[in-house]
């Protein structure tokens, strides 16, 4: 019995084995494993597919959504600088010119005596029916906030500045010293009130084009779509090589056609771009910043073709008119310069011409401004005014046809570059769209085929 007890303790009970050498049976009476548990799955093969089929599928469509947007707003706005913007700042610095050209001939016309010349008349008829024309125009094509105010300035002025010219029309051919009075006012009228209200239209408009020229070569958009393009490719990348080690299959047709075409639509992208932004940024260096500038010192030249002859018409002595042209000829040979460094080849040989002929005109000034010293109203006048060679008429009308001649030429580079740049955007849009699409296909189609296989 004693034996037996024994016996029972030591092999752990009734039923049951002996435990190892130098082993231990647990409290729990089941023995130990030396395996470590295998962690649970929380997602499934199936379940990571189907992610990956979303996220890719929602991922191409995003990005193609997002390349048209900016293809769209690219091309719309280089577009617009052609068919819109730069015809409105040219409209508007014609503006100028014709109101500028008109208060010139004006005053030229009084000088002449009490006939006036059929051909100033003439000029003077043409300049204000163009400045009309112009500013219809402009008012039309829809102004922005800072323009305006300018152009209702510009509206309710002009038929007070052509009533003030008739008076003194009709005084002067009468010989009555009316005429010079209304003259004057009239020129008031034309330098205090409607030049700086046109040179502000020209303003308006010309920062206009400038956003305008900005948008369609910005950079910004185009970065984020590159960026994510880039970041797309990444996980079709990813999701070939995450089925490569889960299926043992190297290549997925599916998602490497995907792959192939975004890689094709992002160079076309790119390229594209590129390409375009080159022509609009060559456009507005070379072609419509310098024609601004030249702008800028036409508007000069006419302010001091202007003090030079109402120096004459007031005959006050006072040297204001004098003073004034002094200040602005160096001002014009800055601008000249400026131009000439920064034109196209054709824009620059006139800007060149141009500063010549600038200075030629200031050297017969100077002569003017001797006789004006030494009281020769006679011999001044036909210097200012005459149709001779070598007078200051003659001298600033070649002036003024350099100057025309180089905006001529710059604005014909701008077009042709503007153009060019339009054109790179050419079927851009309708291709980033079909390719996303063909990217989505590809991937759900990919994708689909693998997830069939757990079905």
């Amino acid at each position: 019995m004693t034996g037996s007890a024994v016996s029972t303790s030591a092999s752990g009970g009734p039923g049951r084995r002996p435990p190892p050498p130098g082993g231990t049976i647990p409290s729990s009476g089941k023995p130990r494993s030396s395996r470590k548990p295998r962690p649970r799955r929380f997602t499934t093969t199936p379940a990571t597919l189907r992610l990956l089929l979303i996220a890719t599928v929602a991922g191409c469509l995003a990005w193609g959504a997002l390349a048209a947007v900016a293809v769209a707003q690219h091309a719309g706005a280089a577009g617009n600088v052609i068919t819109s913007s730069e015809p409105l700042s040219l409209d508007a610095q014609q503006l100028y010119r014709s109101l500028s050209d008109a208060d010139v001939t004006v005053s030229t016309g009084y000088l002449a005596g009490s006939q006036e010349p059929l051909a100033a008349q003439q000029r003077y008829t043409a300049d204000i029916a163009q400045a009309t024309s112009d500013l219809t125009a402009v008012s039309k094509a829809g102004a922005g906030p800072q323009a305006a105010a300018s152009l209702t300035t510009l509206t309710q002025g002009l038929p007070v500045y052509v009533g003030y010219v008739s008076n003194a029309e009709t005084y002067n051919s009468v010989g009555l010293l009316a005429g010079a009075s209304y003259t004057e006012t009239a020129s008031e009228e034309m330098r205090q009130v409607l030049l700086p209200a046109a040179r502000a239209v020209y303003a308006a408009e010309n920062a206009r084009l400038n956003d305008m020229s900005a948008q369609a070569s910005g950079l910004p958009l185009m970065l984020i779509v590159v960026v994510a393009a880039l970041a797309l490719g990444y996980l079709l990348v990813a999701a070939q090589r995450w089925l490569a080690r889960r299926t043992h299959r190297r290549l997925n047709p599916g998602l490497l056609l995907a792959t192939a075409v975004g890689a094709v639509a992002l160079v076309w992208l790119v390229v594209a771009f590129a390409v375009a932004r080159a022509d609009l940024v060559h456009a507005n260096a070379q072609g419509s910043g310098p024609a601004e500038t030249l702008a800028q010192a036409e508007i000069t030249a006419q302010q001091a073709r202007g003090d030079e002859t109402m120096n004459l018409v007031s005959r006050t002595g006072d040297t204001v008119f004098q003073q004034d042209f002094a200040a602005r000829l160096p001002q014009l040979d800055t601008l000249l310069a400026s131009a000439a460094g920064s034109s196209g080849q054709a824009g620059a040989h006139w800007a060149a011409a141009a500063r010549s002929a600038a200075a030629a005109w200031h050297a017969v000034n100077q002569r003017v401004h001797e006789l004006d010293v030494a009281n020769q109203y006679t011999a001044e006048t036909r210097l200012v005014t005459g149709p001779a060679p070598g007078t200051a008429a003659t001298e600033f009308a070649a002036l003024d046809s350099d100057i025309s001649a180089a905006i001529a030429a710059d604005q014909a580079v701008f077009r042709s570059s503007a153009s060019a740049g339009d054109s790179a955007f050419g079927g851009l849009e309708a291709g980033v769209i079909v390719a996303a699409a063909a990217m989505a296909a590809g991937a759900a189609w990919g994708l689909s085929r693998r997830l069939a296989e757990y079905r």
